[in-house]
């Protein structure tokens, strides 16, 4: 079992260095693999709120991360001109969820030659990410093989500001092959609050990660801030800094059991 963590956005290079450190010390004594995740633009936005640092900042940050932790990162790539220059810093471009069946993108991100995550669309069916898979192939052959192609469950769409987890998605997913990945953060947004800010339950995020582990998973992913009702982004569903210990200890007696 793999981990993608970190602060939802890069608000500050304070919070994502602290919260880099902390990761770093953490998934080594644990003996966990671990990808450092921060979003320098969160382009889905339900309102016109606080973005990020932008492309330029962010990378600079994610660049300072990796020299000094020496840890792999990932980001979010939002659209095609942005593919090249973030996969000069970025070990793997994220696809965001709403965009998982923009073809130009995925493409532009295959043919950096990194690896590319793609989040599973909240209105897609877990057997439709065979099209993503064939649309990164058509310029990256053989990479979903050769693993380059990593897939992410974060829920699915239940009426209005309401998200399911469908845990079959899981085993699903795995017949293509490809590394899959449960994003519990995510799961337990309720997005697009009438308030203008996307709601979520972080006491949720134990449950259904603790659920798709026994399934079976191959990496996790868990958005976390040292204080997150303080964050610019996802504020309601990001997991304490504080708390990451307890909750990866959990993670990794279930996958022990598991496999």
């Amino acid at each position: 079992m793999f981990l993608i963590a970190g602060p939802c956005a890069i608000e500050n290079r304070d919070v994502v260095m602290t919260t880099a450190d902390t990761l770093n010390k953490l998934c080594y004594e644990l003996g966990i693999t671990l990808y450092f995740k921060s979003s320098f633009d969160k382009a889905n936005r339900t309102s016109a709120s606080p973005r990020g640092v932008g492309m330029d900042e962010g990378l600079r940050i994610l660049q300072e991360v990796k020299e000094q932790f020496g840890l792999p990162v990932l980001t979010d790539v939002h659209e095609c001109y942005q593919c090249a220059p973030v996969a000069e810093v970025a070990d793997v471009l994220q696809i965001p969820a709403f965009l998982s069946r923009q073809t130009d993108l995925l493409q532009a991100a295959a043919a950096t030659g990194r690896i590319v995550n793609v989040k599973k669309g909240q209105f897609m069916a877990p057997w439709d990410m065979g099209g993503a898979i064939d649309k990164i192939e058509q310029v990256a052959p053989h990479a979903a093989r050769d693993g380059r192609v990593w897939l992410t469950e974060r829920g699915s769409s239940f009426g209005y500001g309401r998200l399911v987890v469908d845990m079959t998605s899981l085993v699903e997913m795995r017949r293509f092959g490809c590394p899959v990945i449960f994003d519990a953060t995510h799961s337990v947004q309720q997005p697009s609050s009438q308030t203008g800010v996307t709601g979520g339950n972080r006491e949720m995020v134990p449950y259904l990660m603790r659920a798709a582990l026994a399934v079976g998973i191959d990496g996790l992913f868990i958005e976390t801030h040292p204080t997150p009702d303080n964050a610019i982004s996802d504020a309601a569903n990001q997991v304490r800094l504080a708390d990451m210990r307890t909750l990866l200890q959990q993670a990794l007696e279930i996958n022990n059991i598991v496999n």
